[in-house]
């Protein structure tokens, strides 16, 4: 699930990050096909999500703490656990509840998922649990450039948008079996509204008028744009090109106030700021405006000058979060769900919020839109008059001023605090584990706990996604990579008593036992969200919490102090977000065949992490590996 913050686990028992899709190698799209009729027959033919056996959830819950949790606390837990699932116990009695939802539901998990997930969450969305996603650098480094390639970007989302509203959107499949493909529905035309306790979402493109147009953000200052002609043709290149010019010659001025930084606010604060931003009916206008639009491009100036080494990382930052009030933080509105990142010095990549959708939408629209800019542009358009971009005003008052300089104040804390490291692992890629018969994203998880291990001589809570797309409107469940199996591996890696012919078994098993618990996750029988479902009938039913949701190791394994995410993506880019816990890292990856590119996430004002020592830990990990696998002889894994 891209981007839950563990730090609502108090209230509900949940987890980040990002609703990336797990093992998306597998998605193969089908011949693309008319499915206007057929759209809503996939849908009606997809399975909905189980619910698993009581017993089944318990007793793998057991196996899921042993790695993280001492025995003795172990013992306690037993006995809960015991108690929770008895014969005419309150598990029972729950379990009978949540099968009779899901009787009577589409999806019983969906619509709390959202709510509890991300609508609840009032930590800000910026790097809490909005990903940002890292393109390669584009050859261009002017203003010229940059309007020319982000021109190309533009009518590529709106040539992908073209398949969305025909439903000419190929199926995808995983294993065999068609995905939901409801989420591709939701990320265009769609924006998340603060509230005061709880957030909505709102989506546009589903109204009697969809909207025709996109908002561009140049120095702070926002403008909307008319992305189609009267006869409903899409402008060409070369006239948004003409258009994004104008926008950028009115808007050179600097010292405009940045409003679009509220929405990097505390998700209260920023409702209540919200609140008084729309009583002025020009703001409200204009806000409206921004909410409408089919998705937000800001167009931002040269990044900090680093260094080749430190480029990727920095380009990251601008990513996720702007790089602060003095950078780009504020030419953005990090409440829409898709905002593409133009830098005139060729950064690029995307920014998207969370709540309506997981990862593999949007990698799906990027990779679309990246190969696109690559095309010749075959339409040479003639230069019709067109109207002039609309500049949204703002009426700023004496309040909202200072809610702008509490913004601005808090989101550099922000940025100060995020510790970003980016690297290319170059050594190998997913061809390594392949020659050996491993699923490399087991194998990448598994160099991920002994890079840990390594570091902290301990095993931590671990969460990676697993889609449940396999569902009618899945969205994710856990993935817990930490095992009783991946922790025997790690602790005996670097014990030289041991022999290495043992080191590959117990790798083998180690990697077999990831496997095993990825096919149960994305088939609707791992653990997290059934007893979430649980425990959040326990809630509704206001009946007394049962005790093994109070219990210290149920905090245990909701303090994944090893967030992570596989993104496989045809473009050679990496996606990135922040840590779930205070002391924990954030780990997205994307696997090529020939080379991994990695972004490891970790908050300064914690003394014991590092972004930059977990990264070389994880370099290290993999290399010593690999050697393991090539220097024993051993029958075939």
């Amino acid at each position: 699930m891209w981007g839950i913050c563990s730090r609502t686990m108090g209230k509900v028992g949940l987890a980040k990050p990002c609703g990336l899709m797990k093992s998306c190698h597998l998605v193969k799209p089908v011949s693309v096909t008319r499915v206007t009729d057929r759209y809503l027959t996939h849908q009606r033919g997809l399975p909905s999500l189980p619910v698993p056996p009581l017993q089944q959830t318990c007793e793998r819950y057991m196996s899921a703490l042993e790695p993280i949790v001492e025995v003795d606390e172990l013992k306690q837990t037993k006995e809960l656990v015991d108690e929770f699932e008895k014969a005419g116990g309150v598990g029972e009695k729950l379990q009978r509840a949540l099968e009779k939802r899901a009787r009577n539901t589409e999806n019983w998990l969906s619509e709390w998922w959202v709510q509890v997930a991300y609508l609840e969450y009032r930590m800000p969305v910026v790097i809490h649990s909005s990903p940002g996603l890292v393109l390669p650098r584009m050859n261009f480094s002017d203003k010229q450039g940059q309007i020319r390639f982000a021109a190309k970007l533009i009518s590529g989302v709106l040539d992908f948008k073209t398949m969305i509203d025909n439903e000419t959107l190929p199926v995808e499949y995983l294993g065999g079996k068609p995905l939901c493909m409801n989420q591709y529905y939701e990320v265009l035309s769609s924006c998340r509204i603060p509230g005061l306790k709880k957030d909505s979402i709102v989506n546009h493109a589903k109204s009697s008028r969809p909207p025709k147009h996109i908002t561009v953000v140049h120095n702070f200052q926002f403008f909307v744009l008319d992305v189609y002609n009267s006869d409903g043709t899409p402008l060409t290149a070369d006239q948004l090109c003409v258009q994004l010019e104008r926008i950028c010659s009115s808007s050179l001025q600097t010292n405009v106030e940045p409003v679009g930084i509220l929405t990097t606010q505390n998700r209260d604060s920023w409702g209540k700021a919200y609140i008084n931003l729309i009583k002025d009916k020009t703001n409200k206008k204009s806000v409206s405006a921004i909410q409408r639009s089919i998705f937000t491009l800001c167009l931002d100036g040269a990044m900090p000058r680093v260094s080749n080494e430190m480029y990727r990382s920095c380009a990251a930052v601008q990513m996720l979060h702007g790089g602060g009030s003095r950078w780009n933080s504020g030419n953005r509105w990090f409440d829409k769900t898709l905002q593409f990142i133009v830098g005139e010095d060729g950064t690029c990549g995307a920014n998207y919020e969370h709540a309506p959708a997981e990862g593999p939408p949007i990698v799906a629209l990027i990779d679309h839109v990246v190969e696109y800019t690559r095309k010749p542009e075959m339409i040479r358009s003639p230069m019709v008059p067109l109207p002039m971009p609309q500049k949204l005003l703002f009426n700023i008052t004496p309040e909202i001023k200072k809610n702008i300089e509490e913004a601005k104040h808090n989101m550099n804390i922000l940025a100060k605090d995020l510790d970003m490291k980016v690297i290319v692992f170059g050594h190998f890629g997913k061809n390594v584990p392949k020659a050996h018969n491993m699923s490399p994203d087991a194998f990448i998880q598994i160099a991920l706990q002994l890079a840990y291990y390594r570091l902290y001589r301990c095993c931590c809570a671990t969460y990676e996604s697993a889609s449940l797309r396999m569902f009618k409107l899945g969205r994710t469940d856990t993935i817990r990579s930490a095992s009783s199996a991946s922790a025997t591996f790690v602790k005996a890696f670097d014990d030289p008593s041991k022999q290495n012919t043992d080191k590959i078994d117990l790798l083998a098993k180690a990697v077999n036992a990831h496997r095993l618990y990825t096919n149960r996750a994305i088939s609707g029988q791992a653990i997290d969200r059934h007893l979430l479902g649980l425990k959040l009938l326990a809630l509704e039913e206001k009946l007394p919490l049962p005790a093994i949701f109070t219990d210290t190791a149920y905090a245990k394994a909701l303090h994944y102090q090893l967030s992570t995410s596989q993104v496989p993506s045809k473009t050679d880019c990496v996606m990135c977000f922040g840590p779930v816990v205070n002391n924990g890292f954030g780990v997205c990856y994307n696997p090529m065949n020939d080379h991994i590119n990695f972004a490891v996430s970790s908050f300064n004002t914690c003394e014991e992490t590092n972004a930059a020592h977990l990264a070389q830990a994880i370099e290290s990990a993999l290399l010593d590996m690999r050697t393991l696998l090539e220097q024993t002889p051993r029958a075939k894994l």
